[in-house]
């Protein structure tokens, strides 16, 4: 006999439990960067603006919009459960960075786009959403068995895979980011602290192997400059001391959207589009912002202690790290106290593949918040209970 599955009461319970106010904060930052780079292209600040990168990110807040709330809407586990079809995919769009197709934009000394001709793409964008869901799935397999030296390995192996493919293509800040996310998810999961303690002790170790033998002289330089400010304000400090010049001259409530004495910087769309917020918006919209994405990091981190598994709270924890960590690096980078690395600042740069990308990591989060009772699932059948 055929069995009717109603849906109906799922939808109402699951619009209901959505985190609305996290999935208004994100769009009330990502319509901001719309308005931002609009200004910038139309006061002509810097010649790095033109029109598509407005559009673009318009057109990418909308289609991430709505993708988060699909995402939202299906059951995690379903979607962790077909990695294979979605990994390899992110993987060879990666692997072709090395090709012909691959390029690194003026000024960077990375090589982490690709042109397809009708649009430009960041696959490493999507290796983070890639990566958020393979993680979590393998931690779910092995939660029980997580603090058992080969299991840990095989974690290991599994975080290595990302973080050495970005590290080769020179991007290594999206490595650290990489990192960042194992770390969180293995101790969302249950990881010792001891093995916290004996990561700790080898600091020391791995930042020498780093600093001889992965960092060119440039990477070198950038952190030399900030611990001898001043040895290079024509050279590696000249854009973190026009960044600062930007912001200063913003004082107490900025110079406005409609026009000013602006200051230039290099990348102000993107990396560095926290020094046009300080300028336009001066030092209150400057700390209005920051709270408002500590405010976002702060509800990851809450839907993450109501998930129901290991799975749900690793992913959770996973893009608390993706937020957390490249607001630090971002904000530490502009303010000049971290080395510029090329980490963009999560829904305010420009880049339409980071908006979405970012939109799909919160679409997991509210999953993950929403998905904890059976009863509150869209496609929840109730006389099946499944």
């Amino acid at each position: 006999m055929k069995r009717n599955i109603s849906t109906e009461p799922a939808r109402s319970g699951f619009f209901t439990r959505i985190d609305r106010l996290l999935l208004l904060l994100v769009t009330l930052c990502a319509g901001t960067s719309v308005v931002l780079l609009r200004v910038l292209w139309v006061q002509q600040i810097t010649n790095e603006v033109d029109s598509n990168d407005w559009l673009v990110q318009l057109i990418s807040l909308g289609l991430g919009l709505a993708g988060c709330l699909v995402v939202s809407a299906i059951d995690y586990h379903k979607l962790a459960k077909f990695w294979f079809l979605y990994a390899p995919v992110a993987l060879g769009l990666v692997a072709l960075t090395f090709t012909s197709l691959g390029y690194g934009r003026e000024g960077a000394d990375d090589r982490n786009w690709i042109d397809l001709g009708f649009i430009q793409i960041q696959p490493s964008e999507i290796l983070k959403l890639v990566f958020l869901l393979t993680f979590a799935y393998h931690i779910s397999k092995v939660t029980d068995k997580l603090n058992q030296p080969f299991q840990l390995f095989l974690l290991l192996i599994h975080a290595a895979i990302p973080m050495g493919i970005v590290a080769v293509q020179g991007d290594y800040g999206t490595a650290i980011i990489f990192a960042s996310m194992t770390v969180f998810m293995l101790f969302a999961a249950g990881l010792s602290f001891w093995y916290l303690l004996g990561g700790t002790a080898l600091m020391p170790l791995v930042i020498w192997f780093v600093w001889t033998y992965v960092f060119g002289d440039v990477h070198r330089g950038r952190i030399k400059v900030l611990l001898h400010p001043g040895t290079d304000p024509q050279g590696l400090e000249y854009q973190q001391n026009l960044g600062l010049k930007a912001i200063r001259s913003g004082k107490l409530f900025g110079l406005g959207l409609n026009g000013g004495d602006y200051v230039s910087v290099p990348e102000m769309h993107n990396d560095f589009i926290f020094s046009f917020i300080g300028e336009a918006f001066g030092f209150v919209g400057a700390i209005v912002v920051i709270v408002i994405l500590a405010a976002i990091c702060l509800r990851i981190f809450r839907d993450s202690r109501a998930a129901k598994d290991a799975m749900g709270r690793s992913i959770c924890m996973g893009v608390f790290a993706i937020m957390f960590t490249h607001d630090l690096m971002n904000l530490g980078m502009v303010l000049k106290v971290m080395p510029v690395i090329g980490i963009p600042l999560p829904f305010f740069s420009a880049g339409g593949t980071a908006m979405l990308s970012m939109y799909l990591c919160i679409g997991l989060v509210i999953s993950a918040y929403t998905h904890n009772q059976k009863k509150y699932r869209v496609f929840y059948d109730a006389e099946a209970g499944k």
